[in-house]
């Protein structure tokens, strides 16, 4: 990819960040896109990855480590560009990012139905851990950005 920037996002990446998960089908009901890239900010901001090239962002990665696991969400690849390798290098840059502050394992949920995406972590390394996943909502978001 000529010119590939993965750097920290910044505010004027907003609209063009949503614009990219709405793409890539990651945005639903009860997560508000906007109130979740708030939420990032608040809590360890340079795990907050975008890729740019030529100006324009074309992937995402939320990284998160809170002491025991680390953790992926919104990693996204402009349709266009899926297939391409740069999920692969935002998962690595991600990676570094978590080794360096002494994360010991990443956590990543899909969807199940979404049998691409897991063949995708699966080629990167991951597998399906003996676990439920379970969640409670605290907080019902009403999507602002649809």
């Amino acid at each position: 990819m000529n010119s590939l920037l993965i750097r920290p996002y910044a505010a004027s990446d907003q609209a063009a960040v949503v614009a990219l998960w709405q793409a890539c089908g990651l945005v639903r009901p009860v997560n508000d896109p906007l109130k979740d890239i708030q939420r990032k900010l608040n809590t360890q901001p340079e795990l907050f990855l975008v890729a740019e090239q030529e100006g324009a962002i074309i992937g995402t990665a939320m990284a998160g480590y809170e002491g025991h696991r680390g953790w992926i969400n919104y990693l996204a690849v402009a349709p266009a560009l899926q297939k391409g390798g740069l999920g692969r290098q935002l998962m690595d840059h991600a990676e570094r990012l978590l080794r360096e502050r002494g994360c010991p394992k990443i956590n990543l949920q899909v969807r199940t139905a979404n049998r691409g995406v897991i063949a995708f972590y699966e080629r990167l390394g991951f597998v399906q851990d003996d676990v439920v996943s379970l969640g409670k909502r605290l907080v019902t978001d009403e999507a602002s950005a649809g």
